[in-house]
């Protein structure tokens, strides 16, 4: 069984909704420390209200995607305040449908920034062993199922989303030297408040099992980050029961 400890501590993101809120309610219910960062403030509020043990629940307010370079410094201020850290959950993201001829630089460098570039210099961070426990260390990215099956007008997001899962096969490969763990979880369409608002996903008749749930998708992230997976880094994992 998984369980953690209160002085494991970890960092969530994209933790006030979805997937991100989920893996945050999961860590604090199996017993870990988590420190919540998202944009919304009300909804990072909302969380941490249906926890489990709140009192060891602390929010962030921040747009991690306004200063991408000082990231590491965001992070040791965080270390500085609550402590190092065991692991990361970077579960922020935007999608975006795009067709090649209305494509637009600026919005295609945004979606890049929050899908790849944030969660690269987060990873530098918690490479940074002063920041976090050193060896044990574990970090979970969520990309998608569209890194290896790609829809229409998805160029952005089926791109961001690959180049994210091929990196942390080299970022492992730099830490794992040092006891530190990377890995990937790529979700195909999961019910969200997101994909609530699509009725077509949710009647799609591509899921012989049904759209997935948030806690398919955090329980193999909990997983990821305990001891109990502490063989395990550099690894693509798909949550999906359409594409096999």
């Amino acid at each position: 069984m998984i369980s953690f400890k209160s002085d494991q501590k970890f960092i969530v993101t994209g933790a006030s909704s979805g997937i991100g809120e989920g893996v945050a309610l999961l860590l604090n219910e199996l017993g870990a420390t988590v420190v919540g960062i998202a944009r919304n403030k009300e909804r990072l509020e909302g969380m941490k209200a249906k926890a489990r043990h709140p009192e060891n629940v602390f929010l962030e307010q921040k747009d991690l995607a306004e200063d991408i370079a000082g990231l590491p410094a965001y992070v040791k201020a965080l270390k500085e305040k609550y402590g190092k850290f065991h692991g990361l959950a970077y579960c922020a993201g935007i999608t975006l449908n795009q067709p090649l001829q209305l494509k637009d630089y600026e919005t295609s460098r945004r979606l890049f920034d929050i899908d790849y570039f944030v969660p690269m210099f987060m990873a530098k961070a918690f490479g940074d062993r002063r920041n976090t426990i050193g060896r044990g260390t574990s970090m979970v990215f969520l990309s998608s199922a569209a890194a290896r099956c790609a829809s229409r007008g998805m160029s952005d997001y089926c791109g961001a989303k690959a180049a994210l899962s091929h990196s942390v096969h080299s970022i492992a490969k730099e830490l794992a030297p040092h006891g530190v763990r990377l890995n990937c979880v790529l979700p195909a369409d999961i019910a969200t408040p997101m994909t609530l608002a699509d009725p077509e996903i949710l009647d799609s008749k591509s899921y012989p099992m049904g759209v997935g749930e948030v806690s398919d998708v955090a329980n193999i992230v909990a997983f990821l980050l305990s001891d109990k997976a502490k063989w395990i880094t550099g690894q693509n994992y798909v949550v999906d029961c359409a594409s096999f």
